[in-house]
This record gives C-alpha cells, sequence and structure tokens, in this order.
C-alpha cells in the first residue's frame, strides 16, 4: 500500500474515532486499531493527536466550502443564495456525525479542543459568508458595512433560527426561516437604489 493510501487510511479512521468517541476520548491507539495499522504508521504522517484532528477538521471546512459553492446560482439574488448555502452548510454540519459528537462533547464536558474545532469550523463559515458578502457590497446589492460583522450576524441568526428557537418552541419551517430571514436581514442591509 502506498503512503498516500496509507495516510488516507489513518485520517478514515481518525475521523470515525472523532465521531465516535469525540476528541477527549479518541486515542493514537485507537486510530491505529480502527486503521488496522501500528500506531507509530500515524507517527509517521501527524505529530500528535491534535495535529491528526486538525487535518480532518480541515478537511471537514473544505468540504463546506465545495457545498456552499454549489448552491451559489448567479441569477439568483443575494439573498436566496444566502439562505441556500446556509441551509445546505447547516445540513452539513447537523448530519456530520463529527460535528454531532463535538457539540456534545462541548455542551457535556467542555473540552477546550473541541470546542475550539467547533470555533474553527464556525470560521470558516463566516469566511466564506464574509467573501459572498464583500462581493455583494462591491456590486451595491448591500449596503457598505463591515463584510465580517453582517457574516457572523447573518451565520448566528440562522442558527438561532433553525436549531436554537427548536429547543424552546416549534419548530420553524424552511418558509417561515426564509421569510424571518428576509424580514430582519434583507429589509436592513439591501442597499437603496
Amino acid at each position: 500500500m502506498s503512503a498516500v493510501d496509507r495516510r488516507k487510511q489513518v485520517l478514515d479512521a481518525a475521523s470515525k474515532s472523532f465521531a465516535l468517541f469525540g476528541y477527549k476520548a479518541t486515542t493514537m491507539e485507537q486510530v491505529a486499531k480502527i486503521a488496522n495499522v501500528g500506531k507509530g504508521t500515524i507517527y509517521t504522517f501527524f505529530t500528535n493527536k491534535d495535529e491528526l484532528f486538525d487535518e480532518i477538521l480541515l478537511s471537514a471546512i473544505m468540504e463546506m466550502k465545495r457545498i456552499a459553492e454549489r448552491e451559489i446560482q448567479k441569477d439568483r439574488d443575494f439573498f436566496d443564495n444566502l439562505y441556500r448555502v446556509l441551509d445546505a452548510l447547516l445540513e452539513f454540519r447537523s448530519e456530520h456525525e463529527l460535528f454531532i459528537k463535538l457539540s456534545q462533547e462541548v455542551r457535556d464536558i467542555g473540552t477546550p479542543k473541541a470546542h475550539e474545532g467547533l470555533t474553527k469550523v464556525e470560521n470558516g463559515i463566516v469566511g466564506y459568508l464574509k467573501g459572498i458578502v464583500e462581493q455583494a457590497i462591491s456590486i451595491g446589492e448591500l449596503k457598505p458595512l463591515d463584510a465580517q460583522v453582517v457574516s457572523f450576524v447573518m451565520l448566528k441568526l440562522y442558527v438561532a433560527l433553525t436549531t436554537d428557537f427548536n429547543q424552546l418552541h416549534k419548530s420553524l419551517s424552511k418558509e417561515q426561516i426564509k421569510e424571518y430571514m428576509m424580514v430582519f436581514l434583507a429589509d436592513g442591509l439591501k442597499a437603496t437604489s
């Protein structure tokens, strides 16, 4: 087996271990066992668990970027594309076992590295949105505001409507979420002609 294949085998095993056991409970021994390789093989590619974890997060963030780019359609307006991108990203995040396990670990144990991992993912989403917002500002589709702040608020509002609200009340439909996003964001951010 080539080194590239063995590295992928280790990454797949580590992804599985982090998704099953979380960051704190995953050990290099478990990863080696799942990958069916010696522990030394892992250290050929990664110096420690943190480096392995960071590589898996980076891969997940890159996958989220590909998902977002598939959702953007040039013939649609900014807010329709925004809604589609946020919906796809949060669906991916809610179905991805690693993010589910890390969220549970942060909630139940408060593991700093798990929290840091989720923060990296959120920063990746906000960074991607920032590029979209900057483009919309440059063509006059949005008011000239701080794109970082706007992107952060957009993500937090969407998470609040899709996840946080559901913990206290009956879930909103996708149509209701889109309507509220438009009311809260579009009416306040849309550039006036």
